[in-house]
């Protein structure tokens, strides 16, 4: 069990803390380090937070071309340096920083405390001898408790990228994280809020042996938030999700379901499980930064960034709440005292004296913003500005009608302006859409849904592969061209297709013998640790390891492996079978164009004048067909399928210190030698 920290706050019942996330220090990007100590030190010496988390992807562990990925312990120096600096720099003490381990910061350490696990010795953690995999904190305010639990769930054994993507937690480990939420369950004299912190999004968590998963956990114990990094913000800047207590394998938006907007004071406030999950950017190229706010027991947040170098403001409004990140049941106004209610409030952290700071209220109904209302906030006690309001004024059925904007300005005369964020004094939550690539990355359960994609792929390719075959043998039966012609039709298409294929047996047994090595055998052999050691043999459960000839045969890097096993199957053998099969269909039909001319039925096809627009488009079909331009628009599809292929072979060469001749000859050879063959056995009309 990890360390419990438990800081006094001085302040009236509202505390902060700062996140960041993936660092990524590179030896190849110093620039990353240089600015993060260049910049975080002071901020955070004007923001002045209880904790610090740093929640994963400390070092980077890529060479330069990105491509092999093991630990370098340059790297690792270069973190404990820069971040003994922003230490002295910040004026904070040492123990509230926390930082985690992420998937980089393991790649090929065959074990915890080994002599590759950087993260023990150089981290704050390792430092002050944090050696658990559960780290808690307790910030207690004058009115409630904040309990912070971070924790650790890389997996047990660091493979090298890029079979190392999911967070692995064990029983054991969910077992410490509920210890620790739950510690303060036992004192009912003050409300506690809960909040985890950890680098992988639930999306890209597996569940343990036994089947339970994070989600479970956090729900059982009412946990408010969980913060997570991983996922950085090329995926978007809106990766947040609210989970609630009916399990979803596919979310399509961030708010999941909402709450019932009709009800009214007489209505009790059901209380449910829920919990937000807030993944914020990476520090690697956004240079982002979030400050977490709890006022009076409910959460607000403001994440930005220092592309444009440091701030010398910063603003977070702590109520009224954002209504895109409200919780059901932490916030019901039938239930709150009127004091409460009755004030604007707002943190603002300067580098510099601010002269004053102004709320504006902004209403978005008729179609244009326009300002209802405009009031001067005064200083409440630290950091905290406040102003009084009429909530009542506010009230609507509409959770975005109403935008609030805090602007402060400097003894320089420079002004900083909040985002327009949506309340709601009802505490009705707003929509928070997705984008395509934000709801793969968060809303997908992707280890549930790896065997129904990979089966689905089977599903696919095997039974219209095969069945066919059992029937035209069985039948003796045989489609042709002409069949297709007479009866146009999708099934008439493909049976006519798959006979044209069944012609060229050792394609066809080609294709067939290799989806079910795909299977059967393992796709390739490969250095999966930084050094030494024997080479683990990857198949689509994963890799197996022979670390224990008397042990259970066990896979590890499940469903890591699906960044390997996912494109292969969906973007080089799905597209190579249909490129083959367009080819033989290619190759029938000249052979019929070339009958058709032999037989003197196309007697006009050199006939360039007096002709009918019909008879034009015929002449270019013909044409099209004489010269064989598909053929040749197939051709270059071929060229693109392997070139796919070999840059993934590469990848995996470059990642497992791999000969494709040797460590993975079938899965490296098998498509080009078979796009190869198809195109040499269609490349003339027999």
């Amino acid at each position: 069990m990890g360390e419990r920290e438990v800081i006094e706050m001085k302040e009236d019942d509202v505390a902060w803390v700062v996140q960041l996330s993936d660092l990524h220090f590179s030896v190849h990007n110093p620039e990353r380090a240089h600015s993060f100590s260049k910049i975080v030190g002071p901020t955070l010496s004007m923001i002045n937070p209880s904790l610090v988390f740093i929640t994963g992807d400390l070092t980077d562990g890529k060479s330069k071309d990105l491509l092999t990925m093991k630990e370098d312990e340059e790297e690792w120096l270069e973190y404990q340096k820069v971040l003994e600096d922003v230490i002295k720099r910040s004026g904070l003490k040492k123990n509230v920083f926390y930082d985690l381990r992420g998937n980089h910061d393991t790649f090929g350490v065959p074990a915890i405390g080994g002599s590759f696990d950087f993260y023990s010795k150089y981290s704050i953690n390792g430092q002050l001898n944090r050696s658990g995999l559960v780290n808690s904190a307790t910030i207690q305010t004058g009115e409630r408790s904040i309990r912070f639990v971070g924790f650790d769930s890389v997996t047990s054994l660091g493979l090298r990228g890029p079979t190392n993507l999911f967070g692995h937690p064990t029983d054991q480990l969910l077992d410490e994280i509920s210890s620790e939420l739950s510690v303060l369950d036992s004192r009912p004299a003050k409300p506690v809020i809960k909040i985890a912190y950890g680098h992988f999004p639930l999306s890209f968590s597996a569940a343990s042996l036994s089947g339970r998963t994070l989600k479970d956990t956090f729900l059982t114990h009412n946990l408010s938030a969980y913060l997570c990094g991983h996922l950085h913000t090329r995926f978007g800047k809106n990766l947040k999700r609210h989970h609630e207590s009916n399990q979803k394998l596919v979310q399509l938006n961030g708010h999941g379901s909402l709450p019932n907007n009709s009800r009214t004071c007489s209505d009790e406030a059901t209380e449910f499980k829920e919990f937000w999950e807030w993944e914020m950017g990476d520090w690697r190229k956004s240079r982002a930064m979030r400050i977490l706010a709890i006022d009076r027991g409910s959460m607000s947040f403001v994440d930005f960034d220092f592309k444009l170098g440091a701030k010398n403001v910063i603003i977070l409004p702590t109520f009224p709440l954002d209504s895109r990140f409200t919780l059901e049941r932490s916030f019901h106004k039938c239930k709150m005292d009127s004091l409460y209610l009755n004030s604007i409030r707002a943190l603002v952290f300067s580098s510099s004296q601010v002269v004053s700071v102004v709320a504006r209220i902004y209403d978005s109904r008729p179609g244009k913003l326009v300002t209802v209302l405009e009031t001067p906030m005064t200083k409440s006690e630290g950091n905290l500005y406040t102003c009084p309001w009429n909530f009542k004024a506010f009230e609507d059925p509409s959770p975005d009608r109403f935008l609030l904007q805090i602007e402060a300005v400097d003894i320089g005369g420079k002004s900083t302006l909040t985002e327009l964020r949506p309340f709601s004094v009802d505490s009705f939550r707003a929509k928070l859409s997705w984008n395509w690539k934000e709801f793969i990355v968060m809303g997908c359960q992707w280890e549930a849904l790896y065997y129904p994609i990979l089966w689905f792929f089977y599903l696919l390719t095997l039974p219209i592969l095969v069945f066919p075959k059992a029937i035209f043998v069985f039948f003796k039966k045989q489609y042709t061209y002409k069949n297709f012609v007479g009866n146009k039709g999708l099934v008439t298409c493909v049976s006519w297709i798959l006979s044209e294929l069944y012609n060229i047996p050792l394609v066809w047994f080609s294709i067939i013998v290799y989806l079910f090595y795909l299977i059967l055998c393992p796709w390739l052999s490969g250095q999966v640790f930084a050094e030494g050691g024997e080479r683990g043999y990857m198949t689509y459960r994963g890799w197996v390891l022979r670390l224990n000839e008397k042990a259970k045969l066990s896979f590890h890097g499940f469903p890591d492996i699906l960044v390997v096993v996912f494109p292969h199957l969906y973007f080089v053998v799905l597209p190579t079978i249909i490129v083959i099969g367009a080819l033989v269909a290619e190759r029938a039909v000249f052979q019929d164009h070339l009958r058709a001319l032999s037989a003197k039925k196309e007697d006009d096809y050199l006939v360039t004048s007096n002709v009918s627009a019909s008879t034009n488009a015929r002449n270019k079909t013909l044409t099209l067909l004489h010269r064989r331009w598909i053929r040749k628009m197939l051709l270059l599809m071929s060229l693109a399928i392997c070139g796919k292929h070999v840059l993934n072979c590469r990848a995996l060469i470059k990642a497992y210190a791999m000969n494709p001749l040797i460590h993975f000859p079938v899965y490296s050879m098998s498509i080009p030698l078979l796009l190869a063959y198809t195109i040499y056995k269609t490349s003339k009309a027999e």
